[in-house]
């Protein structure tokens, strides 16, 4: 169940799944923040269902043209040193060929065409606080908790060529839905009165044995409430469980649209 089509899924949603706040303001008031989010990113890595895999190199190019549907957006509320998010993606991906195609096990290998259907859910709860506040740089930690649900359904048509030629034709599918926790630091620091520079870094697991994201970027208030966001973003996943795997990268710039009351 792994293919170009789920890694273009997750790679859309990558960029869009996990949001970062804005600097951080003294005033002891409610301040909130609504932004959308796109990334324009790749995958990489591999994908697999049922015992069968496949390798991932997915362009941004890739993911649009299999677009079906998709939303992402982020919500934060801050108060003094605290800060509270909210982020929800869902992406749906039309049908991607992917070869070549490994069999359970990793025993049979060959060349063959997994069309491959896939959506992919994501809600993240966060909670952070400003830990450091000297001079202009900002320092807050967080914790999370990111649920991810992927159903995927698969059309195969594979020729193997070890351990000796044969072939045949296969359609199934599956879902799987995990939880993981994490923990990281986002660094804030102005350069002028509209423009802050901002660096995120993030580590856990739990559902997944590994998982981990960093960004690098700036945020420009272009007008009082309108914060645009532009920088890069490296997202990774490491899930497999009973026969579904998802070990992929999903990395590139993003942009998004900050609106504040």
């Amino acid at each position: 169940m792994k293919t170009h089509r789920l890694s273009a899924i997750t790679g859309v949603l990558a960029g869009f799944c996990f949001g970062h706040a804005t600097a951080a303001n003294d005033v002891d008031r409610w301040q909130y923040e609504v932004t959308p989010y796109l990334l324009i990113a790749g995958l990489d890595g591999t994908t697999g269902v049922q015992g069968f895999t496949t390798d991932v190199d997915a362009s941004f190019s890739d993911i649009i043209d299999n677009l079906d549907m998709g939303f992402m957006g982020l919500f934060t509320a801050r108060k003094g040193p605290w800060v509270f998010g909210l982020e929800g993606v869902y992406i749906d991906i039309g049908n991607e060929s992917s070869s070549p195609v490994s069999g359970p096990g990793g025993f049979l290998s060959g060349n063959g065409t997994l069309e491959v259907s896939s959506s992919m859910y994501i809600a993240q709860g966060t909670v952070g606080y400003l830990l450091l506040d000297y001079g202009k740089t900002k320092l807050e930690g967080f914790g999370a908790l990111r649920y991810t649900r992927m159903d995927v359904s698969m059309d195969a048509t594979i020729q193997f060529d070890e351990p000796k030629p044969f072939g045949g034709e296969a359609s199934q599918g599956d879902s799987e839905n995990w939880v993981d926790a994490v923990v990281g630091l986002h660094v804030l620091y102005p350069v002028s009165d509209s423009a802050t520079l901002s660096g995120y870094f993030d580590i856990g697991g739990g559902g997944s044995d590994l998982t981990y994201q960093f960004m690098a970027g700036v945020n420009w208030e272009f007008s009082k409430g309108y914060t645009a966001k532009l920088g890069y973003r490296h997202l990774y996943w490491d899930y497999e469980d009973a026969g579904f795997v998802w070990d992929i990268t999903a990395k590139g710039p993003y942009l998004g649209l900050g609106f504040s009351f």
